[in-house]
């Protein structure tokens, strides 16, 4: 068989094996598949550097599919080249149980790099990569050893190209001269409506070079073509790439081809049949693979297996040259901390005076920052308000890798890059208010899914920032940030709670953390007097306690309330009220606690309970109970001073005196 009619064998078997498998599911998007699969088929066989027999392999190329509705696609290639997802996969696609789900999943073990399916997410990501390449090659390559250097490729859609998120992060892309990111994007001029003439008439290849990307157009299924625009790609290392491939969504399919019909449901058994019959494919075997295109297919395994033991060669060279450098780079790859990091970690003393909880935050992490070189990130251009700069690093800008990353006003791109650079290996962090964590919510959330480390430095966190008003007061935000599955909320009470918070958050390696930080100042409270700080790792504690330990009222409360709290503790305790202050900054990992834990801070017995937080009340009943009330905000706030709102909203240690002696009136 001449090498034209192998490749035009290969692209089909792709195109067939993802309307089979939708078709089995009777669910799912066949069109994106069969229209992307030709340029698929030239970046994964001849671009493509991977190790299908190690799909972890350090130095391999990352490919995304930000176009993740187009599952089948992905699923198809790793099976063809080796990777552990079967031929009973693909048959159990959309399936209970399955690793082929109706978007791609992160699963690296099966050469799946990142959760897609959210449009504009896998972009983002993949902007994420390429500076975590960019930054671990910074760090670890020496003259003669370049042990990172790889690159990041996707396929994007029109879709993607329409959403918010995409012209952040390309924009971002663009001003940092990111040359080893090229995506593939596949403009097929269709969307679920129908053409996209309806919303989307924009001349995206200016927009591209207007960011700063270099671009090139081709028609998507002229192999030659593809493989030179992807050449001409690499070739350019100072500007990303956007290669703009015409494609035909549904390709084959005489009905349905260049149709929205084609985009997010099974062809139909006839469609599919008049579909084979128009490639030459067998009618009566689904999930027909050829010998020939699958032999040719499996050549990864070879290649990458080559690749693989000549990048080890360099590494081992590298190792005796660069023996410091080796250790540092086994400890990147098993994800672990170095020995004695946590004693870099300042504990304050009421005698420092009162500080916000952001500023201590900004002593911590830059206490640290030198222990730990893979941790690193920036803000939402609030880096001076949220106290993220690292003093001693520079910025991460063209041509230079440095730890500071100056993100603009692009919160939902910078929730996407974290995850990027986390999924390649980092300890990334971003900052913005709380209120704004609503741009990037969809990023946090797909972190939380992916179980991702990435650590967000939110702060100004309660109607006590004062005067910038309810449109920058968050009140929803804590109880919808702690809704999310595998998201940590750790919202501090004084400077040496926020160390803790750190220290939890730089060792939890299973899901991203919310560190929520109070723009005004609060008391260091004196822990000779108070329980120690320690007991934020329980996420509640007991704080200050009756003397006798059996509490006629519990008070719990969370952030710049905790210090309230804690006023009207003292004043109780005077009129000889035995009352018992319990700091809760991390609810859910005191759910996680065990039951006499629990039960020794909240004992059942007591019944009288008052919950306290600058935010709305829901979720805080669970611990109160009906006999017992919360102190909160369901309402929007004001602007006034910081003192003047928290007193008009009642969060004023009087307000609280007042309440419990209400509750034990009952």
């Amino acid at each position: 068989m001449a090498h034209d009619n192998l490749d035009q064998l290969c692209i089909n078997t792709i195109r067939m094996l993802a309307a089979d498998g939708v078709e089995k599911a009777n669910s799912g998007h066949p069109g994106m598949p069969m229209g992307d699969a030709a340029m698929a088929y030239v970046l994964w066989t001849q671009f493509l550097k991977h190790n299908p027999g190690n799909p972890r392999w350090a130095n391999r190329d990352r490919f995304v599919l930000s176009a993740g509705h187009g599952s089948m696609l992905l699923y198809s290639l790793l099976h063809v080249t080796g990777y552990p997802i079967s031929l009973d996969d693909l048959k159990a696609f959309r399936q209970w149980g399955s690793i082929t789900a109706g978007h791609p999943e992160y699963h690296p073990a099966c050469g799946i790099e990142t959760t897609t399916g959210p449009l504009g997410q896998g972009f983002g990501n993949g902007v994420g990569m390429a500076m975590a390449e960019a930054y671990l090659a910074s760090t670890f390559n020496r003259p003669g050893f370049d042990v990172v250097d790889h690159y990041t490729y996707g396929i994007t859609s029109d879709g993607d190209l329409m959403e918010g998120l995409a012209s952040e992060a390309a924009s971002l892309a663009g001003h940092l001269g990111l040359g080893k990111l090229i995506y593939l994007y596949s403009d097929n001029k269709i969307s679920i409506e129908g053409s996209t003439d309806l919303a989307f008439t924009e001349d995206v290849g200016k927009r591209f070079e207007a960011y700063g990307w270099h671009v090139r157009h081709v028609d998507g299924n002229d192999l030659e073509a593809v493989e030179g625009a992807l050449r001409s790609a690499q070739a350019e290392q100072s500007k990303p790439s956007l290669i703009i491939a015409r494609t035909h969504i549904g390709f084959g399919s005489p009905n349905k081809q260049d149709t929205a019909d084609a985009h997010g449901a099974p062809l139909g058994a006839d469609e599919l049949r008049l579909t084979k019959e128009g490639l030459g494919w067998p009618l009566d075997r689904p999930f027909h693979l050829p010998e020939e295109a699958l032999d040719h297919f499996r050549l990864a395994l070879s290649r990458g297996r080559e690749q693989e033991q000549q990048w080890q060669k360099l590494l081992d060279g590298y190792a005796r040259v660069h023996p410091d450098l080796a250790v540092e780079w086994r400890r990147f790859l098993n994800g672990t901390l170095p020995d004695g990091w946590d004693q870099a970690i300042p504990t304050f003393q009421p005698a420092d005076g009162p500080l916000a909880t952001r500023s201590a935050s900004g002593k911590v992490l830059n206490a640290v920052a030198g222990k730990l070189p893979l941790l690193i990130g920036g803000s939402a251009d609030l880096a001076p308000s949220n106290n993220t700069h690292l003093k001693e690093y520079g910025a991460f800008s063209r041509g230079k890798a440095d730890r500071n990353i100056h993100f603009g006003v692009r919160e939902h791109a910078m929730g996407a890059v974290l995850n990027g650079m986390a999924l390649s290996g980092l300890t990334p962090y971003g900052g913005t208010f709380l209120i704004f964590s609503d741009y990037m919510r969809p990023s946090m959330r797909l972190a939380a899914l992916m179980e991702q480390q990435v650590i967000y430095v939110l702060t100004h966190d309660s109607i006590g920032l004062g005067e910038d008003g309810p449109t920058h007061q968050p009140i929803e935000h804590l109880a919808s940030l702690r809704a999310i599955p595998h998201m940590t909320v750790i919202r501090p009470a004084d400077a040496n709670e926020t160390a803790w918070a750190w220290r939890m958050a730089l060792e939890q390696k299973d899901g991203p953390v919310c560190l929520v930080l109070t723009r005004q100042k609060l008391p260091v409270m004196d822990r000779s007097r108070y329980a120690s700080a320690e007991g934020t790792a329980r996420g509640g504690y007991i704080l200050a306690d009756a003397e006798s330990g059996h509490p006629d009222i519990v008070i719990l409360a969370s952030g710049s309330e905790v210090s309230i709290a804690l006023e009207a503790y003292e004043q109780l305790k005077k009129e000889g009220v035995a009352a018992r202050v319990v700091s809760m900054p991390d609810a859910k990992r005191f759910d996680r606690q065990t039951e006499d834990y629990r039960k020794a801070v909240l004992p059942p017995a007591v019944k009288a309970r008052i919950a306290v937080e600058a935010g709305v009340s829901q979720g805080w009943d669970k611990y109160v109970g009906e006999a017992g009330g919360i102190i909160g905000i369901d309402r929007f706030g004001a602007s006034a001073p910081g003192k003047v709102n928290m007193e008009k909203f009642g969060f004023t240690a009087g307000n609280i005196v007042d309440r419990t002696r209400a509750l034990l009136k009952r």
